[in-house]
């Protein structure tokens, strides 16, 4: 076995982690309980993807969602409201990570991935440019798509026609439903992700994602409309499972806010001298660079168990572009 720190893959990247991908030990056998608690506790006690996205989904909670008892009938006012919920965190946080990042450079090539920029000029993209054909797709596709279903979903619910609930009627559930949703996300994506990879799906839908092999904060929900009408399916599961709207909100935020951190392009976010918080996933990264790889999450090791994982090592990749070959002829 080759020294991972020494093999070719290394040289393939501006920065690479030190160790190969990880996968949550929860289930790893057999069991390992310190190792998942510091899975759970780097996730859930430092700032990530998550507490951001649980913080917004509080806040806007606490003072901008409108009451329940108000959406039962479809009008402009709350309609509006619950667009703006979606549209101006996407705007704020993409926006501030791009100009941070790639604009004002503010931490030059500090742990990011790829030492390309980003793509201008070029054909491949909408307006010739990756970053207009991102927040195109962003903006005028996915806030669509995500803002139409969340209508339905809030309407429902504030009819009484599915299953709610609420802290006093039962605090624990409310607790580990919240805990339960990245996960449910991980086991849904994974399966509509992989159906995306049929070779004629893939043509003519899911390769507007991957126009971006370079990824920026803007090519997180970067997809086609019919990409994003299998992909915020996820908000059905609170259909069936009995939710309260901040469970709803919270998903939201992680289907939506979540991926441009995890398309930022760089490890981590620094301030200063400061690591100040965790964005980019390698591996999420890698399937951007080889295709036919990591197509869930680290969440649930869906492709540790079907085969196609790639821990970042120069052996992944020559297992991952064999398994391609064989795919496409």
């Amino acid at each position: 076995m080759t020294d991972f720190s020494q093999d070719a893959e290394a040289a393939r990247w501006n920065y690479r982690p030190e160790n190969p991908v990880g996968l949550n030990p929860l289930f790893s056998w057999p069991p390992r309980p310190a190792a998942v608690l510091r899975w759970y506790r780097g996730a859930w006690l430092q700032l990530t993807s998550l507490t951001l996205c649980l913080a917004l989904a509080i806040a806007t909670y606490a003072w901008f969602l409108p009451p329940l008892e108000a959406m039962q009938s479809f009008a402009p006012g709350w309609m509006v409201r619950v667009w703006l919920l979606n549209m101006v965190p996407q705007i704020l946080v993409a926006g501030a990570l791009h100009w941070w990042l790639y604009m004002r450079k503010g931490q030059g090539m500090y742990k990011k991935f790829d030492r390309r920029d980003l793509t201008q000029d070029n054909g491949t993209f909408t307006f010739r440019n990756q970053v207009r054909d991102n927040i195109w797709w962003t903006l005028g596709s996915a806030m669509t798509v995500c803002t139409v279903y969340q209508w339905l979903i809030y309407w429902v619910m504030a009819n009484g026609w599915v299953p709610t609930v609420t802290w006093a009627q039962g605090p624990v559930w409310f607790v580990v439903w919240l805990f339960f949703i990245p996960m449910w996300s991980g086991l849904h994506f994974y399966w509509v992700h992989r159906l995306e990879h049929h070779p004629k799906l893939y043509k003519h839908v899911h390769a507007v994602h991957h126009r971006n092999v370079n990824i920026g904060p803007w090519s997180g929900i970067s997809n086609h409309w019919y990409e994003n009408i299998l992909y915020f399916t996820t908000y059905f599961i609170h259909l069936v499972v009995p939710s309260h709207p901040l469970h709803l909100l919270f998903h939201i935020y992680f289907q939506q806010v979540s991926p441009i951190l995890s398309h930022s392009g760089f490890e981590k976010i620094k301030a200063g001298k400061t690591e100040a918080a965790k964005t980019g996933d390698f591996f999420h990264q890698l399937h951007h660079r080889y295709f036919e790889c990591n197509y869930g999450t680290s969440e649930i090791p869906f492709d540790k168990w079907f085969g196609t994982f790639h821990d970042g090592s120069a052996e992944a990749t020559t297992r991952t572009r064999a398994y391609k070959k064989q795919m496409y002829t």
